[in-house]
């Protein structure tokens, strides 16, 4: 995959021009910023020779001229290296803020098209953590660090040039620390990368339990485990904090460490410059121009310490979003549009298992007739609510095929499949915001009566109408300001919006109030009209009257029949569940 500058680097190339005028400003302030030494040099000039100083040999003879013509250029300088300074802020940071948005909706839109089985595999705090905190590391360095790199380059040739132009031998001298430091930094760089590595995951860790506790806020109270829960983010955040604390030690010991080599050069300067300076071999101008740029050129190295501390910050968050990035999704749309969907899925030998799991189905054969009402049934773990995944295609089989109307779900682009198959299920999900949102999420385009006459459908109406602000009532977030019934309902009227032609109901009835699930049950009876339904259910009184009922036991269809008939086999299993949950005696 490459080193993460290489790849950072190929991100930052799509603004180039962006990145080359940013970096341009960066040297031309950087230039203003090495003058005055310079005119330093050339006031100690005018004071010491007088009319014989650097601008009598430019026609400027009169000392007062030579001072006004001093000032004049400080002005200029100073004001252009002001102007140079708000611009490379104003692009840098530009820059920084762009590269930070495109990437985190890049990598937004990618998790987004990752199949599911990759989001049961992580938490989402970590994936929150690259998200934000990582990419944030990324915007910081653009912000400030790639500047300060531009402008130390720019130092170091710039003087270099002064100073050999001037005296080759204490050139020599001056520029000597520059190799330690250069491969002090180098070293250095391989030293902190992988404590800064581990403070990443160890953020990951920390924001993955954050996000779980306040998802489970409601358990954690009821329970009593808060201070449990406090002990256990104090720990993971004490691991972060070490591991913070072990980069610190390393990346704070570089500047001190660096000061020390830089004070020799600076030395060598002033000593061995002075000498020359008084045996008449060096100007006195020429000497104090040394001795400033000198500090220019040396003390700016020790912010290498903070500036490597930002690189590798950033390289090491550049790392793990870019890795996320080159994640390739496992289940990839076909080519075929669906169009006039009629609605019939049928399941040939279809064999399935999770990742490092059992088989789940185990040649699964089962038919759901266009525009008919197909019901599946069974024991925890028979295999229910994975045929509601691949049915949407969020796993794929590992044998056998599912398809729509003859269509291979795999020959077919996820988005028409998606819109042809709905399901309401038992975790009903609703995103903080109005009801209206919630209901016209599917088709957001739809109009007010179109939202309303899904919700009377849905039997929803009377009680939205009844909340604070009507439709336009904030749900919070997941819906937690309604009641489970009222969410379910919401759910229902959703997907009588979209008018999908198969409707998957998965077990959209097994938490709610015998009311409320009569309701439900008329509601789905009128949505039922004219399309595929499959029952997905426990309850067997919401299944009874489904054209056909499959009965699944370890991954296979065990029974298949109509209600009447699954009744009247007495020694099946259909029959015994439905004694015990009647009441029957068996």
């Amino acid at each position: 995959m490459g080193h993460p500058l290489v790849r950072l680097l190929r991100v930052v190339r799509r603004h180039r021009p962006r990145a080359v005028r940013a970096s341009c400003y960066s040297v031309l302030n950087k230039l203003f910023d090495l003058a005055p030494p310079a005119l330093i040099g050339a006031a100690i000039d005018v004071v010491v020779k007088r009319e014989a100083s650097v601008f009598a040999s430019f026609g400027v003879v009169d000392l007062d001229a030579q001072l006004w013509l001093l000032a004049g250029l400080t002005l200029a300088i100073w004001g252009f290296e002001s102007i140079f300074e708000y611009a490379y802020k104003l692009d840098w940071r530009g820059l920084a803020q762009t590269v930070q948005h495109e990437l985190r909706i890049e990598a937004y839109d990618h998790v987004q098209r990752l199949e599911l089985g990759y989001f049961e595999d992580r938490s989402t705090g970590r994936l929150m953590s690259v998200l934000n905190d990582d990419i944030n590391q990324l915007e910081r360095f653009l912000d400030g660090g790639a500047n300060d790199i531009i402008q130390v380059l720019t130092t170091v040739i710039c003087i270099g040039i002064v100073f050999f132009g001037l005296s080759p031998l204490l050139a020599l001298m001056a520029f000597v620390p520059v190799p330690l430091i250069l491969w002090g930094s180098f070293h250095f760089q391989k030293r902190i990368a992988p404590r800064y590595a581990d403070v990443r995951e160890q953020a990951g860790l920390l924001n993955a339990q954050l996000a779980n506790n306040i998802g489970g806020i409601a358990t954690i109270k009821g329970f009593v485990a808060e201070d449990r829960e406090v002990d256990r983010i104090g720990g993971l955040s004490g691991a972060y904090q070490e591991s913070n604390r072990h980069a610190i030690r390393l990346s704070s010991a570089f500047s001190p460490l660096i000061r020390m080599v830089i004070v020799a050069g600076f030395v060598a300067t002033l000593v061995y410059g002075g000498q020359l300076a008084l045996r008449g071999e060096l100007a006195v101008g020429a000497y104090g121009v040394l001795v400033f740029l000198t500090q220019r050129l040396l003390w700016p190295l020790t912010r290498l310490g903070q500036t490597f501390d930002l690189y590798q910050r950033a390289l090491a968050s550049t790392a793990r979003v870019l890795d996320l990035l080159d994640t390739p999704p496992a289940i990839v749309g076909g080519e075929t549009e669906l169009s006039g969907v009629q609605g019939e899925l049928r399941f040939r030998d279809v064999h399935f298992s999770y990742a490092r799991g059992d088989e789940v189905l185990r040649g699964l054969e089962l038919l759901a007739p266009a525009g008919h009402t197909t019901a599946i049934v069974g024991s925890t773990g028979a295999g229910k609510s994975t045929i509601v995944k691949l049915l949407r295609r969020f796993y794929d089989p590992t044998d056998g095929k599912v398809t729509l109307d003859g269509h291979d779900l795999r020959d077919l682009t996820l988005a028409s499949l998606r819109r042809a198959v709905a399901v309401v299920s038992q975790d009903t999900f609703l995103f903080h915001g109005t009801v209206r949102e919630n209901i016209a999420y599917g088709r957001p385009e739809a109009t007010d009566d179109e939202v309303e006459t899904a919700a009377q459908q849905a039997e929803a109406h009377d009680f939205i109408v009844g909340l604070p602000d009507g439709y336009d009532t904030i749900v919070g977030e997941r819906g937690q300001k309604l009641s489970g019934g009222q969410r379910q309902r919401i759910s229902i009227a959703r997907a009588i919006l979209t008018d999908p032609p198969v409707l998957v109901l998965d077990e959209a009835t097994s938490s709610v109030d015998n009311e409320t699930e009569a309701a439900i049950q008329r509601s789905m009876e009128r949505l039922a009209q004219d399309r595929t339904v499959i029952v997905i259910a426990h309850r067997l009184s919401t299944v009874r009257s489904a054209d056909r009922i499959y009965v699944l036991d370890a991954g296979k269809v065990h029974e298949q029949g109509s209600h009447d008939e699954l009744i009247g086999r007495a020694s099946g299993i259909y029959a015994a569940l439905w004694r015990v949950q009647t009441g029957e005696p068996t």
